[in-house]
């Protein structure tokens, strides 16, 4: 009893709100025209048993919100009378009972569909389905059923029939007529008034009280000037009590399987498909709203079954769609409505009203149902062009208003299509015009992360000017692979040819989320191109998904001089192998086969080959003579100038002496360092150590290929480094004595020269000059090379 009794404001608060939404948008379900002229109460009636019907369903468990507040979903009416509308024109206004008979089976299989659609969302989990759909269109729409209110707000307190209405001057004449303003004027300016005093004053139980000191009002200027009600309906002030001595079943009479005409039924599939797109976009947006407001947790999924179950059970019962009222709910609970049992206690009330019949409208001053329905239209064009002002784009607005143009000038079903095609052809506007090359750089700027002695790394500097990288990004369709195009274009043709030719062009995939067929094809009409120049199109980071498939279908993979990569640094380390094997295949001076990390399969470039008539290759030699053919001429020159050392230095001295002496390294140094490394022989996919092992020393790489694979934190991508003959390994956390920060494989079978920590201790008790020789030679091939690595890791971002 408790209860009941704290629930009692919640419920009048609840059932007030009710009677004014049933009477004002109820009595509109029915366009104002023809045959539906008197059917005002007979959509009352309907408000109220759909109102009825959800309140039950949600306060019988199925809604997550205890005092969820059900009604008949207004927005929509428009939807109403365009099927209404175009049954009455097929049938002819001469068939009555055939027209209400299909227009009211019409409305009924808009709430079946609509809940079957509900509960399948919900029942598959698909509710944040919706949120994907752009919200400037449902904006749009909601501003057009504002100005669809207003001029229903107008029409209903000039009586003024829907099919008389029209954009035109004589219609402004006649809203403008004296004895016509007085009767809608006072309506809108008591909705003005009311948004006046909201935005003032923030209380739940404004509008109720109101709008019940409206019709007091009213009655009290009536009895003091001693006016006649009869009179009142003649001028319009009041509603006819004709249209009010319906008993509330009355509209279940007008069921008749035998008057309903299936084929002007069928032809209102296009709007009944436009009424289900707006009715399913408002409760996914409403639920959350409406969990965050009250503090509750809910399962939006849940909430969707519990729409299915109550607009399927009000299709059966013959009337309108339902769904859960933010405004009225949130109010119910503000006062008091928290329980299943004020929501039941509401349905109770409302059907007290229901079974009272229509009786009461006959005495309803048409003001207070215009007002309310001006309230609302106001509300909602406020809310799509005044409140979205600053909070959307140009385009987006410019959609918005032209939504509610479309919907005002023809009709709802036109205005929404022509929202969607509208906002399809800015979305390919805004997106053409965005960056789909993320950063375009030369081989040089973005070498691979493979450590390499420094004349090798000198010369790819270099070379790898020839060398172009692409970072592609976002969705390349249409709109957008016009400016990749014509800037893989702008390379190869003069004057950037003549000023910097290439050999490689490589476009990173790595942030590309799809591409659609002209793109691929695109890139087919780019590989033609660039096989007219000789240049290589390397392609990284398509993945195995769209993307991938999408090159697969257009046969781009197919064509000569096209090569794939998993990443965008295998890529780069393939190019980089190639400029080497260039060199090393077309000259002597490299003594001994040089091991290189990655992929084996490379292109063959011969550097005699046109000599010196490419401008391309004629830079590959020059750079070759002058770093490497003059490094290895050093490395010469110092064995012949001393003496005392054999033609053939043993190991480890010459692995030494490649890898320390760009560092100015004195020989006499590393002969006394030699002795105190051991050599070991590694095979194959062999695991030197792991991340966060303890430290067994450094290594020196005298033959072969290791990759370290390093992993910072979760989620973050992998990086891998391969390391040739004449790097380090190891160095820094072997130096340190700190555990390992990566995990070592041999990719190739290697042989590797070990200063162990054993070793070192002994090294800096007996020649600790030499050891701190030996360290500062460490620490400037460290500095390099994480230069390189942390250099490779920038450009990739």
């Amino acid at each position: 009893m408790t209860q009941v009794v704290l629930s009692l404001p919640a419920v009048v608060l609840g059932l007030l709100l009710n009677i004014l939404d049933g009477i004002s948008y109820g009595m509109i379900i029915f366009p104002a025209t023809g045959v539906f002229i008197d059917l005002g109460a007979m959509g009352v009636s309907m408000f109220f048993v759909s109102t009825i019907i959800s309140q039950l369903v949600y306060s019988a468990g199925a809604s997550g919100f205890p005092g969820a507040n059900g009604s008949m979903m207004i927005e929509v009416v428009p939807f109403f009378h365009i099927m209404a509308t175009r049954i009455a024109r097929d049938l002819g206004e001469t068939n009555q009972r055939e027209i209400v008979a299909t227009t009211l089976a019409a409305f009924a299989f808009s709430s079946v569909i609509t809940g079957l659609t509900f509960f399948l969302l919900g029942h598959f989990r698909l509710g944040s389905l919706i949120g994907f759909f752009p919200r400037h269109i449902l904006v749009g729409c909601i501003g057009g059923v504002g100005v669809f209110l207003i001029i229903t707000g107008l029409n209903v307190s000039t009586r003024l029939q829907d099919d008389e209405f029209s954009l035109s001057l004589d219609t402004l004449l006649f809203f403008t007529r004296g004895s016509n303003l007085v009767l809608w004027a006072p309506a809108f300016a008591l909705a003005v008034l009311l948004r006046v005093i909201t935005s003032r004053w923030h209380h739940q139980l404004i509008l109720p009280t109101y709008f019940l000191i409206i019709p007091v009002v009213f009655y009290i200027v009536v009895l003091s000037a001693g006016l006649n009600l009869d009179m009142l309906r003649r001028e319009r002030w009041l509603f006819e009590a004709a249209t009010s001595e319906e008993k509330w079943y009355q509209f279940y009479t007008y069921f008749d399987v035998t008057k309903t005409r299936w084929g002007p039924l069928w032809d209102t599939l296009p709007t009944q498909f436009a009424l289900l797109f707006f009715n399913v976009l408002h409760p996914p947006l409403n639920v959350p709203a409406l969990s965050v407001s009250l503090n509750l947790d809910v399962d939006t999924n849940k909430e969707l079954i519990a729409h299915g179950y109550s607009n399927f059970l009000a299709g059966l019962a013959g009337t309108v769609p339902n769904y859960l009222v933010y405004v009225n709910t949130l109010l119910f609970y503000r006062v008091g409505g928290t329980t299943r049992l004020a929501g039941f206690m509401l349905a109770l009330a409302t059907s007290a009203v229901l079974l009272a019949g229509t009786g009461p409208i006959a005495y309803i001053p048409v003001m207070v149902v215009s007002a309310l329905i001006f309230v609302l239209g106001i509300d909602l064009v406020k809310e799509a062009l005044w409140d979205t002002r600053h909070r959307v784009s140009k385009m987006e607005y410019i959609t918005i208003a032209s939504i509610m143009v479309a919907m005002t000038v023809w009709d709802f079903v036109i205005g929404v299509l022509f929202g969607i095609v509208v906002s399809c052809f800015f979305f390919v506007i805004q997106n053409s015009q965005r960056r789909s090359i993320r950063g375009m750089h030369t081989g040089e700027t973005t070498m691979s992360t493979v450590r390499r002695p420094s004349a090798h790394r000198a010369y790819l500097r270099e070379v790898s000017r020839q060398t172009t990288v692409l970072h592609l990004q976002g969705f390349l369709f249409f709109g957008t692979i016009a400016h990749v195009e014509e800037t893989i274009r702008t390379l190869v043709t003069e004057p950037a040819w003549v000023h910097a030719p290439i050999r490689f062009l490589v476009l990173d995939f790595a942030l590309v989320l799809g591409v659609d067929l002209s793109a691929a094809e695109a890139f087919v009409r780019v590989q033609r191109l660039l096989s007219g120049r000789k240049v290589a199109l390397v392609i990284s980071g398509a993945g195995d998904g769209k993307v991938l498939r999408a090159l697969e279908c257009v046969g781009l993979l197919e064509l000569p001089d096209v090569e794939l990569f998993v990443t965008f640094n295998d890529a780069m380390e393939w190019t980089e192998n190639v400029y080497l094997r260039a060199w090393f295949d077309s000259s002597s001076e490299e003594a001994k086969p040089v091991s290189l990390p990655g992929r084996e399969d490379s292109r063959y470039m011969d550097l005699q080959e046109s000599f010196p008539h490419s401008p391309r290759r004629a830079q590959l030699r020059d750079a070759g003579w002058r770093i490497m053919a003059s490094d290895n001429s050093k490395g010469k020159s110092k064995s012949k100038g001393k003496s005392d050392m054999p033609a053939a230095s043993p190991e480890p001295f010459n692995t030494l002496e490649q890898a320390f002496s760009p560092y100015a390294a004195d020989r006499a140094v590393l002969e006394q360092l030699a002795p105190y490394f051991e050599r070991i022989a590694v095979p194959k996919d062999h695991v030197l150590w792991r991340q966060g092992d303890a430290a067994d020393g450094l290594y020196v790489i005298g033959a072969g290929v290791l990759r370290a694979t390093y992993h910072f934190a979760a989620h973050t991508p992998v990086i891998e480094e391969s390391m040739v003959p004449g790097t380090l390994a190891g160095e820094l956390s072997g130096l340190a004595g700190l555990a390992r920060n990566a995990t070592v494989v041999a990719e190739r079978p290697a042989v590797l020269w070990r200063l162990g920590v054993d070793a070192l201790r002994r090294l800096e008790t007996e020649r600790p000059e030499v050891a701190r020789t030996f360290t500062a030679l460490v620490l400037k091939a460290a500095k390099l090379d994480f230069d390189i690595l942390l250099s490779a890791l920038a450009t990739r971002q």
